[in-house]
């Protein structure tokens, strides 16, 4: 357990660090960087266009020429993906190249955790590992305000009742973690904000939302309008999406207000709630993510990657879903 002295300065740097969460919400305009494959993975999670053989130095090097290529449409924000077999590690310092390059040209960092064997069916099962972890995270980046700490995506497993008991129980361990910049998931894949929302424990935090077509049957806009909202509950302001997504590169007219496509119904629908509430999205996925079918690339991922070496290059592969997305961002 943390001394007097150490709660004392964890309780300095949460007020030197607290940003009313509605305010800091809209500031996240985000792209998921992930791993060729599946971020649920029991080794290192070695991110699309990074090799496991890079030093901290072409770690860095590479993610700055894809982060150039993120700005350039707008993005300020990058989520990754953590676990235990990566913290620790020889190749963690070559990923704190690629977490350092973004915190450094002022991104926004969110690091959140992904089943690893110390979690399974969307559940802790190993909490030593996961707090170890956590800990050597948040003493890692604790004091750096561009970084964000999400205890764990998609906790499926848990109910209600269960998760916010996890959650609530890591915040109070991980103290150097301050709510302002932490972000609780919802329940269930993260798809429902209402009891996270009206728990009192979470009142300080930022909440992550998660929202696909693929959760739900067809719907029309109007219903995945208001589907979205009801799920966000009350708590729109504090939200940030930090998964949603449609196909990239299957040529949607994302533009198309009378689309009959479902996932372009989505993915406007989504959109206009961020808008609407001026919330934070972070895209599925910039790069990386599950392969589709056979052709070498997750079908969701934003960009086409291109070069080699530290010389990368990033080309979208819809406009039209570039600009939906800007347009979710207040841009």
């Amino acid at each position: 357990m943390p001394n007097q002295l150490q709660r004392l300065l964890a309780g300095a740097l949460a007020a030197m660090t607290m940003v009313p969460a509605a305010a800091a919400a809209s500031q996240f305009r985000g792209m998921n960087w992930a791993v060729l494959g599946d971020n649920f993975s029991t080794g290192p999670l070695v991110l699309h266009g990074l090799s496991q053989s890079d030093s901290n130095a072409t770690g860095r090097a590479k993610a700055n020429a894809l982060y150039d290529d993120m700005a350039a449409i707008g993005v300020n924000t990058v989520r990754l993906p953590i676990n235990t077999h990566t913290v620790g590690t020889t190749w963690r310092n070559a990923y704190r190249g690629a977490i350092d390059a973004a915190t450094a040209r002022g991104f926004k960092v969110i690091l959140a955790y992904w089943e690893d064997g110390a979690a399974s069916g969307g559940r802790i099962t190993n909490l030593a590992a996961w707090n170890t972890m956590w800990s050597n995270v948040t003493y890692t980046y604790g004091a750096d305000t561009n970084v964000y700490f999400e205890p764990m995506n998609e906790p499926h497993g848990y109910t209600s009742a269960e998760w916010r008991t996890v959650a609530a129980n890591w915040m109070s361990y991980h103290y150097s973690a301050v709510p302002a910049r932490t972000l609780i998931g919802g329940t269930g894949y993260s798809q429902d904000l209402r009891d996270v929302c009206n728990d009192s424990r979470f009142s300080g935090t930022l909440l992550s939302f998660h929202h696909y077509a693929f959760f739900y049957s067809p719907m029309t806009y109007d219903a995945f309008r208001g589907h979205v909202q009801t799920r966000l509950g009350t708590c729109a302001s504090r939200a940030v999406v930090t998964e949603y997504g449609v196909p990239m590169s299957t040529g949607l007219d994302d533009a198309d207000a009378n689309s009959t496509d479902n996932f372009v119904r989505h993915i406007r629908a989504v959109t206009q709630v961020m808008r609407d509430n001026r919330m934070g999205g972070v895209y599925w996925p910039a790069l990386g993510g599950k392969p589709t079918g056979t052709s070498g690339f997750d079908h969701y991922s934003m960009f086409s990657l291109t070069g080699s070496g530290t010389a990368l290059d990033l080309t979208v592969r819809n406009a039209s879903g570039r600009d939906r997305i800007r347009y979710g961002w207040g841009l």
